[in-house]
């Protein structure tokens, strides 16, 4: 694909020699009298923003940086992409804000995601649109299986990242976000994750019998487990903040079958992996598994507009009206954005590329891994890449310290990066999906310059 002008510039730029520049400085101490300390990113990445095209965002001094993040797996089709700004400057002209009455731009983007489901959800859903978050879908989602089951208790699992309101928040196993608030929802319980590298049973590839799914089975049909027969059971098929987690086939193919078996409602949360992010519309296509319900948000809006939405089979559209409201559930500027995104998708044929692009990185990031002595695992599905970085390949301990100085060196050198894993060991890479191979060329180079620096000042103070 020639995606080329979509994009600002083609590669990285630092023009004022250090970042952040003066101009940047100046807005990130006004930020830091004006706003209150909740704010995440500048303070990790400390640079303040004027424009961006595809996958370039300029600063205010005038520094380019390819952009690695993309708004936390949101500007799937791109900074300002052409196409889904002339659609949505369309729509402006006409009509913002609906409430959930019905519009011709509202139908049009629920007719274009029914017809973008995989066989066996295409024409059995309904859609049951938040706002304007993705945490509010998971709201709605665990509204939905609890209303149809009557029951309370929720299956969630380890190293789980679904949102930062009350209800998600119960169900997000980070126990980080949760130290402050310990009184959230009751009945939550947290079970083991297929993570391979690190699999809490000690299983490796050979001997593995996929205990992880085996134990929660155990747990729901053993009476004596201590743990009721949950309203539902929800999880990533890729886990994301995790640290870009891939389970096996056979683990999620378990799990849902023990939600059918038990007639639990499965909800697969595609917050962040979804909207081609790993290739297909959804990660758990690559699964051969069907959910009961899908949280969809984050790259839905295109090119950064907010929207939120439950998708349903619908045997479970039990609910009555108002049950789940918001206000901002009927933004026609994000409905616009995201019928024109997905349309983009498709006539740009950004699943293909996306595989392929994704593939490439792998590989080179692979091998970058094989010559580092701190790369514990390299693994990636489309453009949904991380890299473990542990202290000794044999024991595997987490090395999050050499992964903050990661981001840090890769930002002062033009490339924004997302950190994540268990122990924040893990730096994530989520670029727009019509980065181009020049521009992706360029990062890769970044980051092994900068990874190989790192780890030569590492093992030079280690030895003396």
């Amino acid at each position: 694909m020639n995606f080329e002008s979509y994009h600002l510039s083609k590669k990285a730029s630092i023009r004022t020699g250090e970042v952040p520049g003066p101009e940047s400085l100046k807005l990130l101490e006004k930020q830091a009298d004006l706003e209150g300390n909740n704010r995440s990113y500048p303070q990790s990445i400390p640079v303040a923003f004027e424009r961006a095209l595809g996958s370039i965002i300029e600063d205010v001094d005038g520094n380019h940086f390819i952009d690695f993040f993309a708004g936390c797996g949101v500007l799937n089709v791109g900074h300002n992409n052409r196409d889904v700004l002339a659609d949505v400057e369309k729509q402006q002209k006409k009509l913002i804000h609906s409430l959930d009455f019905p519009t011709k731009t509202k139908i049009e983007l629920m007719e274009e995601l029914n017809a973008s489901l995989p066989d066996g959800l295409k024409g059995n859903i309904k859609f049951n649109f938040c706002g304007p978050a993705g945490t509010d879908a998971v709201e709605a989602a665990l509204k939905i299986a609890k209303i149809n089951t009557q029951r309370y208790t929720v299956i969630a699992f380890q190293g789980a990242y679904h949102g930062m309101t009350m209800g998600s928040l119960a169900v997000t196993a980070h126990l980080h976000h949760r130290k402050l608030v310990p009184c959230l929802e009751p009945g939550i319980h947290f079970m083991p994750y297929c993570y391979c590298y690190r699999c809490p049973f000690g299983r490796d590839a050979e001997s593995c019998h996929l205990e992880c799914a085996a134990y929660l089975r155990n747990t729901l049909e053993n009476p004596c487990s201590g743990i009721e027969k949950p309203a539902a059971i929800i999880l990533e098929a890729v886990q994301a903040e995790a640290g870009n987690i891939i389970p096996k086939q056979e683990f999620l193919e378990a799990i849902v079958q023990l939600g059918h078996d038990l007639e639990i409602p499965v909800i697969f949360d595609e917050i962040q992996s979804g909207f081609y992010r790993t290739g297909p519309l959804f990660s758990f296509e690559h699964f051969n598994v069907i959910p009961d319900i899908i949280t969809v948000s984050k790259g839905l809006g295109g090119i950064g507009l907010p929207i939120a939405l439950t998708i349903f089979k619908k045997s479970l559209d039990t609910w009555e009206k108002g049950t789940h409201a918001g206000t901002f559930r009927g933004n026609q500027l994000s409905m616009a954005a995201s019928t024109s995104a997905l349309r983009f998708a498709k006539s740009h044929n950004l699943e293909k590329y996306v595989k392929e692009l994704g593939k490439e990185l792998l590989a080179h990031l692979q091998e970058i891994g094989k010559k580092s002595k701190f790369i514990g695992d390299v693994r990636g599905i489309g453009l949904f890449l991380g890299i473990e970085y542990v202290k000794n390949k044999k024991t595997k301990k987490p090395f999050p310290e050499i992964v903050a100085q990661l981001r840090k060196k890769c930002y002062q050198n033009g490339l924004l990066v997302e950190v994540g894993g268990h122990y924040s060991n893990v730096l994530r890479f989520l670029p727009p999906l019509i980065t181009t191979r020049e521009i992706a060329q360029n990062a890769i180079e970044i980051f092994e310059k900068v990874n190989a620096q790192l780890e030569r000042e590492i093992s030079s103070s280690i030895s003396q």
